[in-house]
């Protein structure tokens, strides 16, 4: 997995979904990290230390893994081009085909109407 900075991760990442748009698709996760391990941390909380949380990003489109760390102080700004990129590129997403309630509630109301006719002309016969 190759460790970039914000910046270029941004620019690989809109490279993915650009390769993705016809066919495939794009992993991101978001994960709470210390970028340190679990003895390092534990000495560091002995002595005193302050521990500095980041955010870990990665990405990958099934062939390429990308990965990045984000501070909190780069965080707004990152989160802002990030959001940005989102909306750009997902756009290939389909729109959700949406019922209206009241033909939905009709609909279902037909349905059990039909069940319970089959189900006495079968008990009939």
């Amino acid at each position: 997995m190759v460790r970039l900075q914000p910046d270029p991760f941004l620019n690989e990442l809109t490279s993915m979904f650009e390769r993705t748009t016809e066919r495939g698709s794009v992993w991101v996760t978001l994960k709470h990290s210390s970028d340190k391990s679990k003895a390092q941390r534990n000495k560091m909380k002995t002595t005193g230390e302050n521990i500095e949380f980041k955010c870990l990003i990665r990405a990958t489109d099934g062939k390429k893994n990308i990965s990045t760390m984000v501070g909190a102080k780069d965080h707004q700004r990152f989160q802002a081009s990030y959001a940005i990129l989102l909306k750009a590129r997902l756009t290939a997403l389909k729109k959700r085909e949406r019922k209206d309630k009241r033909k939905a509630a009709d609909s279902d109301k037909k349905l059990e109407k039909s069940k319970k006719k089959s189900a006495a002309q079968k008990a009939s016969t």
